[in-house]
């Protein structure tokens, strides 16, 4: 981490990390079923002193938290590591924070299971690997068709608008609630999908018997209209599947693809235009279970208001894993590129028929595509009145892009106070 940025995260109240842990008791508990919620807590962007002042008769405890990252290496650490700052700093070591890394205590397919049971009680978590469960999430990941996809911009504008339409979405909060699940983050982009092939070519004809991997439901629609087979995995079996030729493409962001090698065996990707986007773009959620709703009130807004710099650290994890994708991709003799017209439009279509039939389902309300145009909208003209600019495009970025040139929390800072503010736990 920079000298910098370090600064700014030891400076404010917005310093934190994306989301998830896990609570395991220690020296007076994580908080029995007795005293959730209960004490004092304190106002959104108080002094230190207030916040002491709150928690100074709590017995301290100790979280884990189960990060997304596969390893204490790899780009997107970052998230965790933050956090811990965050989390420490603001409680003054009364809450210390434990990181696990690669699911090692619930896998993806489990996670809501063991947030409901205790076995974790705050975690990162794909609710789009389990559309069944969570209907409305699979919808508005859907609904993310047409959002900017340029590398870091593009990224940005998107991921506010999913936090929003998320956090706006009172179906999709329902169920997390009917779950016995408290959403830290109820929706977060970890970037844009492209094509990760083994062979050249990204035209129908290329893809037409192709057995590609897909992480929702929309991907299986979207790859059978290629002419392509759909094959469910998690990403983390992907890299065996393409190294033995199991599957010849899957449908994967830059920043797991990277930290998963993916890109050293699967040399050869594509993205959509923005209108035919990928669809399910937002997979993941910070989303938290008994152990956090047991907490003090206090510890309950430290572990909330830590989403806002977490924010901040997602865009950059999706930025730095996009640049750090490009270079994986440069290094290992790679390609990257816009995806042939044909197959494009053919995304394009299906999309169309997805949305149509979201709108009829009504699982998230009506006039959804409207409502994302203008939600996306929103945060574009807010990213513009911040000064912030792209750069350049995904076959140069590792070329272009230096994170030093980009500071993500004040963008953080109006999608936390516009959108998660008013959900805090009081």
């Amino acid at each position: 981490m920079t000298s910098a940025r370090k600064h700014r995260l030891s400076a404010a109240v917005a310093v934190a990390a994306t989301a998830s842990l896990l609570v395991s008791g220690c020296a007076g508990g994580a908080g029995s079923a007795d005293d959730g919620g209960s004490g004092e807590g304190y106002e959104f962007g108080a002094p230190q002193e207030d916040v002491d002042a709150a928690i100074a008769d709590l017995d301290p405890v100790e979280i884990t938290y189960q990060a997304g990252a596969q390893s204490p290496n790899s780009v997107s650490a970052m998230n965790g590591n933050q956090f811990k700052e965050y989390v420490e700093e603001r409680s003054g070591g009364k809450v210390t924070v434990d990181i696990v890394w690669g699911q090692a205590i619930a896998g993806y397919a489990e996670i809501d299971d063991a947030l409901a049971d205790g076995r974790v009680d705050v975690s990162y978590a794909l609710p789009i690997y389990n559309p069944t469960e969570h209907p409305e999430f699979d919808a508005l990941a859907t609904a993310t068709a047409g959002m900017p996809n340029s590398p870091v911009l593009g990224e940005m504008i998107g991921n506010a608008a999913i936090v929003d339409m998320a956090w706006s979405n009172d179906e999709l909060l329902a169920t997390y609630e009917e779950q016995g699940l408290t959403p830290l983050t109820p929706m977060v982009s970890t970037g844009t999908y492209v094509s990760v092939c083994g062979e050249e070519g990204t035209a129908l004809d290329d893809y037409d018997g192709r057995q590609i991997r897909v992480a929702s439901v929309a991907h299986e629609q979207q790859v059978t209209a290629l002419g392509g087979s759909p094959v469910s995995m998690e990403y983390v079996e992907v890299f065996e599947a393409l190294q033995r030729g199991t599957v010849d493409c899957t449908f994967a962001q830059l920043l797991p693809s990277e930290e998963t090698g993916l890109l050293e065996v699967a040399k050869h990707v594509a993205y959509t235009t923005p209108e035919n986007s990928l669809s399910g773009r937002s997979a993941g959620a910070n989303l938290a279970g008994v152990g956090y709703q047991n907490l003090p009130l206090a510890y309950q807004q430290i572990i909330f208001d830590s989403q806002m710099s977490g924010f901040a650290a997602s865009n950059e994890v999706i930025a730095q894993g996009n640049a750090a994708g490009v270079t994986q991709l440069m290094e290992a003799g790679g390609e990257i590129g816009p995806m042939e017209e044909d197959a494009d439009e053919r995304i394009g279509e299906t999309n169309d028929e997805l949305l149509a039939g979201i709108e009829e389902s009504g699982v998230i309300g009506s006039d959804v595509q409207g409502r994302a145009t203008e939600t996306a909208d929103k945060w574009k003209q807010v990213a513009e009145e911040l000064g912030y600019t792209e750069k350049g495009g995904y076959e140069d970025m590792h070329e272009w892009f230096d994170a030093d040139d980009y500071d993500f929390e004040p963008f953080a800072e109006r999608v936390f106070e516009e959108t998660a503010l008013p959900h805090r736990p009081s």
